[in-house]
């Protein structure tokens, strides 16, 4: 063997040596990210928890693989039935976290948390909502969040996971059912709007007459108070017409009265402008025929 092949084979046999150190430095150093936990296998087996920073690993030996301890979302959706035979979805937002210190269950106890909890979801709001009206349903939206986060708790923490929140987001009742919730809800504010209009009408109604009788009754106060005047002018008149004129009686009185008054309401008549035609009699004996008339009207009332 000449010089050259032997050069050659050293050659061929320093770069093997080379490339598998090369390959055996890249398998033994790696890096572990922030709230990211390695696990480290050695043939196969658990051997320890790498924590973030860079690791060393023993050659052709140990394997890592890793598992974020970042906190993540499971959203489930749970079509389910109340106690009032209404079909409701409630979606359900579940965040949840791998507890550090229990990095070894959650990566070998559970090979899919995401459909371990969506399991116990559902069994937790079967185990609720349907014991509920749909109103209490909707009240009870808290209660239902903080029994599903107890259901979980008690279940995920063996898995090493930890439930952060558990929330109810909302209750979806069928379409249908809405519908005819919204009726209900607006036939109940329309009820209650006419008893608001039917108490204020009443209200007003009752101001107002209210307002008439006191009104009438001061219009009546009024008008006798006219009348004691007028009844008093009377009296004054008749009493001086006496002391003027020697001999006259009351009677003398009350016809010279009737006749102005009776002139009095001809002229009345005769200024206005758009009146009716109207007869009266206009004879001197017109006058005396009414006294006798009002005077037999008095007799007659002091003899009731």
């Amino acid at each position: 063997m000449d010089s050259s092949a032997v050069v050659t084979f050293f050659a061929i046999v320093a770069g093997i040596v080379a490339l598998f150190v090369l390959i055996t430095i890249l398998k033994t150093m790696y890096t572990v990210r922030t709230y990211t936990a390695g696990i480290v296998e050695r043939f196969g087996k658990y051997n320890r928890i790498a924590r973030p920073g860079l690791q060393f690993l023993v050659p052709w030996c140990e394997t890592v693989r890793f598992i974020d301890l970042q906190v993540r979302q499971a959203a489930v959706n749970v079509e389910t039935k109340t106690k009032d035979n209404v079909f409701v979805t409630i979606p359900v937002s579940v965040q949840y976290q791998v507890v550090e210190e229990k990095v070894f269950d959650a990566y070998y106890k559970l090979s899919n948390p995401q459909a371990q909890i969506e399991s116990y979801v559902f069994n937790s709001i079967l185990g609720h909502v349907p014991t509920l009206t749909l109103d209490e349903a909707f009240e009870q939206m808290q209660q239902i969040s903080v029994a599903v986060k107890k259901d979980l708790d008690e279940v995920m923490d063996t898995f090493g996971y930890n439930i952060l929140r558990a929330l109810v987001t909302d209750i979806v009742p069928d379409a249908k059912v809405k519908a005819a919730m919204n009726d209900i809800n607006a036939a109940q504010r329309e009820q209650i709007a006419a008893q608001a209009r039917g108490e204020a009408d009443k209200i007003l109604k009752v101001k107002q007459a209210e307002a008439e009788a006191e009104s009438k009754a001061l219009q009546g106060d009024g008008v006798a108070r006219q009348r004691q005047a007028i009844i008093k002018g009377l009296q004054s008149s008749v009493e001086q017409f006496k002391s003027a004129v020697e001999g006259s009686t009351a009677r003398d009185v009350m016809a010279m009265v009737l006749l102005t008054q009776y002139f009095d309401t001809m002229r009345e008549v005769g200024v206005m402008g758009k009146s009716s035609t109207i007869f009266l009699p206009s004879s001197p004996g017109t006058v005396n025929d009414l006294m006798t008339q009002i005077m037999a009207g008095f007799q007659a009332v002091k003899t009731q």
